[in-house]
């Protein structure tokens, strides 16, 4: 431990006793099944051009740090344990201390039957290592139990993947890790943050980050490592040090067949759980149509009824204002608001993800009403009668299973104007390895746990209530879904319902005064918290603040692109 610094650095080959848990691995609450036989998801092995990669799940912790006051504070990094005969580490992989073990490090080796036009290897030992931190001076006593983080210097013309951690002064043996032929590798960027070391090594402070690649999406072809970025800097450059690696194989040979698909949706699908006071539920689409919903075209008074499957709404083109849905202006409005829980279904869109390494589950679900939101500042809560309500309703999770193993490894919950990644040691489960959804009252985002999300300023109390509870409404994802799209699969192989070739709205846009509302609550607060909440109210989304229908899945971004994080 280092004069007036609360931190304890260690090895697991010589760990003391000081009270620090290592995370434990995390399993599954089920066993994952044997997957129908297909051509190449699950085999464990997936070959991305002139390289073949293998996803290496049992890591070995090579050091940890953290602080005597809050162990939970800190980072344990690792190496892959049982790497295959023939294949070559890239990089080592770090994590927080306060989360159960879940990560993975790709290995790989050179294909033999490459076709590349260049004579060099695909992949290289580093020339030397640069030394990037230290969690102690070199004059330290304790220098010898401290953690290092180490670059690869790669040869000419090839790129390192990821860092390398010793404990000790020593550099580690130019044999730990392989360099990769620049032409192999791909731009990565950094994600989520893994560690502040300011906060447990004052005198020496760097920044730990997740990595992903940049190209990502649906026809995006970066692979993850599983490696992590680490910076001394206070500002981090676009360029990154290390890469991540490239599919060059356009065949996709590890995505899943429609055998494998319903399989997985089937072992994993999610139940997802409504409000006990949600008013509007959600319905399938058909309902929606066959109780009266209706396309309108601006400049015709009358609305045309729409076929039960969506076949004679306008197909293709953009959203140009030019049609849209509504409910009849009839006694069935209020009915057709809220919804049909037993006729609801889930809409699956499958499509590659991190170059065909995960395949996303992308489930969609339909609400014929979007209901009005609830303003809360600190204790008060104000329900509004307008804003935030809209006709059709349009929100979705996805999940990420791994197309090594078939293994659920994360799911994307969707929240309104943005979202977020929960891997899967942080989901809850019902039913084996079924996950829970809970969907928010009225506005429908989705959330991996209950309780009351504020989009605003958590901090200050200020902002949208978004409460998300257990209840006897719910729908099972795993039985009550239509697979609507799976574009790699081929022409023919999955049948696009009508529906969804209708890029306009599937809702009327209304423009209203919503600033009465808004100025109805600030004339209730004290003078001096008027400004504070004003100013929180015009950094929501502008969604809130006109009743305008959605689009439907695929005019959405993350149809084609990543999820938005």
């Amino acid at each position: 431990m280092m004069d007036g610094c609360d931190c304890i650095c260690w090895s697991r080959e010589a760990a003391p006793d000081v009270g620090f848990k290592e995370p434990e691995p995390f399993k599954l609450p089920a066993p994952i099944p044997q997957w129908p036989q297909g051509e190449g998801f699950a085999e464990g092995k997936i070959c991305i051009g002139e390289l073949e990669v293998v996803k290496i799940t049992k890591l070995q912790s090579i050091w940890s740090c953290f602080s005597s006051k809050d162990k939970g504070r800190g980072a344990t990094f690792y190496k892959p344990l049982e790497i295959p005969d023939g294949f070559y580490c890239l990089g080592h992989y770090g994590q927080p201390n306060n989360q159960p073990l879940q990560g993975f490090l790709l290995v790989v080796r050179e294909t033999t039957n490459s076709d590349s036009v260049t004579t060099a290897p695909s992949i290289r030992r580093p020339l030397d290592y640069t030394l990037i931190w230290s969690s102690s001076s070199w004059k330290d006593d304790s220098y010898d139990e401290c953690g290092c983080i180490w670059l690869p210097l790669p040869p000419k013309g090839y790129k390192a993947l990821g860092y390398v951690v010793a404990k000790g002064p020593n550099k580690p043996s130019l044999e730990e890790v392989r360099c990769v032929r620049s032409d192999l590798t791909d731009a990565c960027e950094i994600s989520d943050l893994i560690v502040d070391t300011e906060l447990i090594f004052p005198d020496f402070a760097c920044q730990v980050f997740k990595v992903r690649p940049c190209d990502r999406g649906m026809k995006g072809r970066g692979v993850a490592v599983g490696t992590f970025f680490c910076s001394t800097d206070s500002i981090v450059e676009d360029e990154l040090s290390i890469s991540c690696l490239r599919n060059f194989d356009s065949s996709l040979q590890a995505m899943p067949n429609l055998e494998q698909i319903h399989a997985l949706i089937k072992h994993y699908g999610p139940t997802v759980y409504f409000h006990p006071k949600e008013t509007y539920l959600p319905s399938s689409v058909s309902w929606f149509f066959e109780n009266g919903a209706s396309l309108y075209k601006r400049g015709i008074k009358m609305g045309e009824e729409i076929n039960n499957d969506g076949s004679n709404l306008p197909a293709g083109g953009e959203n140009d204002g030019e049609y849209w849905i509504n409910l009849p202006d009839d006694g069935r409005i209020d009915y057709i608001k809220k919804g049909n829980l037993e006729s609801s279904e889930l809409y699956v869109h499958i499509k590659p993800a991190l170059g065909g390494t995960f395949t996303d589950i992308a489930m969609w679900v339909f609400c014929p009403f979007n209901g009005p939101a609830t303003i809360k500042v600190g204790v008060f809560d104000f329900p509004l009668s307008k804003i935030g309500r809209h006709v059709g309703d349009w929100e979705h999770f996805t999940l990420r299973v791994s197309n090594f193993s078939g293994e659920l490894w994360s799911i994307y919950f969707s929240e309104h104007s943005g979202g977020e990644w929960v891997d899967a040691c942080g989901l809850e489960f019902v039913a084996g390895n079924h996950a829970i959804v809970y969907s928010s009252k009225s506005g429908h985002a989705s959330f991996p746990h209950q309780g009351n999300y504020l989009q605003g300023s958590e901090k200050l109390g200020i902002g949208v209530r978004n409460d998300a509870s257990k209840s006897k409404l719910s729908v099972d994802s795993s039985v009550n879904y239509q697979v609507v799209a799976a574009e790699y699969l081929g022409q023919g192989v999955v049948e696009e319902p009508c529906w969804l070739q209708y890029m306009r709205e599937w809702g009327p846009t209304i423009i209203y005064d919503s600033k009465s509302e808004l100025d109805r609550i600030l004339r209730f607060l004290p003078v001096n918290l008027r400004f504070t909440v004003e100013n929180i109210f015009d950094s929501l989304p502008m969604e809130l603040y006109g009743e305008e229908g959605p689009t439907g899945p695929k005019e959405k971004d993350n149809w084609k692109g990543d999820e938005r994080c």
